[in-house]
């Protein structure tokens, strides 16, 4: 029993480790040598990665709502990230905004799954392109600086997940741990602990003495730690969708 404890543990471990293991194991491959045009190489590749990435994810917010049955009225995207060009194909996008990206109008008909789907579509290009590009680029047969390009593209993406912990991720975690909540506290909404914003959540439930503070923190906290586990679990099919395939290109070349 106690070496069954043990195992599970350390294969639990191993599995929170693989992101940053991923990435330091990568970026060893790719600064074998440490030289300015190689840093340079994945800082302008990184920026350039994101500045794709944002409208693209924004959009897929958009996509997932539609697609479930959702309407939306409203995407807030900045201006550097070419706004005014996609206006001009998506009549709902507003340029300009406090974040670099905002849904801020959308209507989900009441449906959670729609609300949870329209939070999560953006990472399926985790699973799909960032996670199997990052762990590609060490089996590339390519130049050390083609690897730096590689990794600066791929990592905005892969690590995207990380980087939503107090976003999108809180909120997929809130979707699920307040509708636990209601069954014992009718009077109180679901929404009230449901932000993509963490932090202006805490400042809106500092203030409010709707229910007791003690319960808005453990709703708040097991939702963190819903939406962190979530965004581990994203990475880790990314992982496994990327083994998958190298296993089938083998058998392939076999």
């Amino acid at each position: 029993m106690v070496e069954n404890s043990r195992r599970a543990l350390k294969t639990l471990l191993r599995w929170l480790a693989l992101p940053l293991h991923d990435f330091l194991s990568t970026l060893g491959v790719c600064l074998i040598e440490v030289r300015p045009l190689s840093v340079f190489a994945i800082l302008l590749s990184a920026v350039l990665s994101w500045w794709l990435y944002v409208p693209i994810h924004e959009l897929l917010h958009a996509l997932g709502c539609i697609i479930t049955g959702g309407k939306v009225y409203r995407l807030e995207i900045a201006g550097i990230y070419g706004a005014s060009l996609l206006r001009n194909f998506f009549p709902f996008i507003s340029v300009g905004s406090d974040y670099s990206g905002r849904l801020s109008g959308f209507d989900t008909g009441g449906s959670d799954f729609t609300f949870f789907i329209t939070d999560l579509l953006p990472y399926f290009l985790t699973v799909f392109l960032g996670v199997p590009l990052l762990k590609s680029i060490s089996f590339l047969k390519s130049s050390s600086l083609s690897k730096c390009i590689f990794f600066g593209l791929a990592a905005p993406v892969a690590y995207s997940p990380f980087m939503s912990f107090f976003g999108d991720y809180y909120e997929m975690g809130s979707i699920l741990i307040s509708r636990l909540v209601p069954h014992r506290m009718p009077a109180v909404p679901p929404d009230r602990w449901r932000s993509d914003d963490l932090f202006r959540l805490l400042d809106r439930l500092s203030i409010s003495h709707t229910v007791s503070h003690t319960l808005d923190a453990a709703v708040v906290l097991c939702s963190l730690l819903t939406g962190m586990m979530l965004a581990f679990a994203t990475y880790w099919a990314g992982a496994l969708w990327s083994r998958m395939f190298s296993k089938c290109k083998k058998k392939r070349v076999l």
